[in-house]
């Protein structure tokens, strides 16, 4: 089998293929733990990339010392390993991320991460990393040719990476599922050793076991869950962008995009107000004076905010913008939003462009952990502001807070603050501020006269909206379409909140040896 050319480029061309497959899986195996960042992503992409480098370097070496049995029976181990990956992973992950708390005090994500992925995709990219020039030695049979048999090896390598990057995108993964992503190609690189190994009549009989044992993986794939906790789970699932999962309580529904830390949007059952961010967000509401007011929300996410603005005044024409389907849909499914909010799937930005002119425009989307860096940047507020109606007020959820120098909110203050004569910050209970810009100076001045006409608990919360609210300094840290390293700046944050919240549980272990703290997490 070996001999003949037609394998030998199948081979090729489906090695091409899984590595891509595994690639863009191991960012959705990550993802719900550590973000789908750019950071994450430059460590997937380094990572894999030494592991082909490395397996170039053996693969030539075992070609030049080992028959062709040795290489596939590497590619059937190979495909044994991809296929267990969803399995394995989040316990993996669990327990690299339980290490590093303990015992790591800076950018704690990116170690964490980093480990994760050398753990699990470094051995299965390496062995396929030695496919190419193992390969290569066993097709060339002349030097007078050599150049045309390398070229085309390579040439349907390529190809099949290609390939290898839109169908894990836009078929398997949003129609199976990452788990079941993972098995498909693992069993594509399983049949082609077994085809190898039975065609030469190896004595390999035993590993003829193993399509056994991945039907019994595809029977459990569907079972995979990313989650470690939450008995009130009622759906989990992949969209094109993100893990998806919602939990729904007695007094909550919650909506979540990441396992480890953080939700998306929440629904409180059975109270006026939610007691987040929300509630101080309502603020803009009463800063403009209109009779028919119109909102805009970029980054519906579960409708809360819009609920909650219909709730209070229900005059409102309320719009909202998610640019993934699945949100929108579990948003009227889940989260009771009113079928009258007109929800658009799109990108905020690009939608914004061709978008009419509002009292309120509400920018509450983020990208896992930030604002993604095309809703950052002073062209996208400038936008916005073209798009407010004259004493128009745009409201921002700055979602991750903590005491540490030049971070993200700082930059997005003085960024905004470079658009709009005047900006407001407004703490809440939690890690989220608030911010209020405007053109109108005045503001508050209508804020306060339209709060005295109100009675409730919607009246206490806007006083204390009232009370917490400070004019904010305008500084020289501003992001731009050009330089926006969001990421890297919201890691920071996120690294100083995390660490905050390690102390604890590094007091409780401090002192204790390996086996006590086994017995502790048992």
């Amino acid at each position: 089998m070996i001999r003949k050319k037609w394998f030998l480029y199948l081979t090729e061309f489906f090695a091409g293929m899984s590595v891509m497959a595994v690639e863009l899986g191991a960012s959705r195996l990550l993802a719900p733990y550590f973000s789908s960042s750019q950071i994450v992503w430059t460590i997937i992409i380094g990572t894999i990339m030494i592991a082909m480098a490395l397996g170039n370097v053996l693969g030539g070496r075992l070609a030049d010392k080992n028959k062709p049995d040795r290489l596939f029976l590497l590619l059937l181990f190979d495909a044994v390993w991809i296929g267990a990956i969803p399995f394995v992973g989040k316990y993996v992950i669990a327990g690299i991320s339980f290490l590093f708390a303990l015992f790591i005090k800076t950018n704690f994500l990116i170690w964490a991460s980093l480990v994760s992925c050398l753990v699990l995709f470094v051995g299965p990219c390496l062995i396929l990393g030695m496919i190419t020039p193992s390969l290569i030695k066993y097709a060339v049979r002349s030097l007078e040719n050599n150049g045309r048999i390398v070229g085309e090896l390579e040439a349907l390598q390529t190809i099949g990476s290609i390939i290898g990057t839109f169908i894990p995108t836009f078929v398997t993964i949003p129609l199976f599922g990452t788990a079941v992503t993972f098995l498909i190609f693992a069993s594509i690189l399983l049949t082609l050793a077994l085809i190898y190994l039975i065609a030469g009549r190896r004595k390999y009989l035993p590993l003829l076991a193993t399509p056994l044992l991945f039907a019994v993986l595809f029977t459990f794939a569907p079972r995979v869950s990313y989650s470690f906790w939450g008995d009130d789970i009622v759906y989990e699932d992949e969209s094109v962008y993100n893990y998806l999962r919602v939990e729904d309580t007695e007094d909550e529904t919650i909506l979540s995009t990441n396992v480890l830390f953080g939700v998306q949007s929440i629904k409180r059952k059975n109270v006026d107000l939610t007691g987040l961010y929300y509630d101080y967000a309502l603020g803009a509401n009463y800063m403009i004076d209109a009779d028919e007011p119109t909102m805009l929300i970029l980054g519906m996410g579960s409708g809360t905010f819009a609920s909650q603005t219909l709730k209070y005044d229900p005059r409102f024409l309320v719009e909202g913008v998610e640019i993934d389907r699945k949100i929108i849909d579990l948003t009227y499914k889940y989260f009771d939003l009113d079928p009258a909010v007109r929800v658009v799937e799109y990108d905020g930005r690009a939608y914004l462009s061709d978008a009419g002119v509002y009292d309120v425009i509400m920018v509450d989307a983020y990208q896992d952990i930030t604002i993604p860096f095309q809703m950052s940047s002073v062209e996208f507020f400038s936008l916005v502001s073209k798009h407010l109606a004259p004493g128009g007020v745009m409201v921002v959820n700055l979602n991750m807070v903590a005491d540490v120098k030049d971070n993200i909110n700082d930059y997005l203050k003085d960024t905004i603050n470079r658009v709009f004569q005047v900006v407001y910050e407004c703490p809440t209970d939690g890690t989220n501020c608030i911010l209020f810009a405007s053109d109108n100076e005045g503001i508050f001045d209508v804020f306060d006269a339209r709060v005295a006409t109100l009675t409730g608990p919607i009246r206490s919360m806007m006083g204390r909206v009232r009370e917490r609210s400070s004019l904010t300094e305008k500084g020289d840290r501003v992001l731009t379409d050009d330089r926006a390293p969001v990421e890297l700046l919201g890691m920071k944050v996120l690294d100083a909140m995390i660490q905050e919240e390690l102390a604890d549980l590094r007091e409780q272990f401090r002192g204790k040896n390996l086996a006590e703290l086994i017995r502790l997490l048992h």
